[in-house]
């Protein structure tokens, strides 16, 4: 499919059919990256998705404590794994 380079203010962009963005799901922000004479565009994948759960199970668990200079946060794994 061929596209037209437009002005955009200062800058300049194509036109990006609505079935070729449904058919790779982009939908907000994306990701471009320059392969030699190539632009790649990717949907930007969402790092935390997924972290309103873990805290939420965290809480239920008590593990959202904040941990202050006097606790003891050792783990047997520090004697077991770790090589001084």
């Amino acid at each position: 499919m061929r596209a037209h380079i437009v002005k955009i203010g200062n800058s300049q962009g194509i036109r990006i059919p609505k079935p070729l963005l449904d058919q790779t799901g982009i939908k907000d922000d994306v990701e471009l990256e320059v392969d030699k004479t190539r632009i790649i565009i990717r949907p930007i994948s969402n790092p935390r998705s997924g972290w309103d759960n873990a805290f939420k199970a965290m809480a239920q668990n008590y593990d959202d404590v904040l941990i202050n200079g006097k606790d003891n946060i050792s783990h047997s794994w520090d004697d077991e794994e770790w090589q001084w």
